[in-house]
């Protein structure tokens, strides 16, 4: 019994942790462009010059 006294609580707190660190993220703009990281990727161009081994 003793080990669901410690068990609960320290999985409530982990549970509150991950949500407001996935708030504060949310509200400083990480979630806003959901497409532009998978269009530069379609759309990059090789600009780099490849090296002679």
């Amino acid at each position: 019994m003793s080990f669901l006294a410690v068990t609960i609580p320290v999985s409530l707190l982990l549970g509150a942790t991950l949500l407001a660190l996935v708030v504060w993220r949310a509200r400083a703009g990480d979630y806003d462009d959901w497409e532009g990281p998978a269009e530069r990727m379609l759309h990059d161009d090789d600009s780099t010059p490849e090296r002679e081994a």
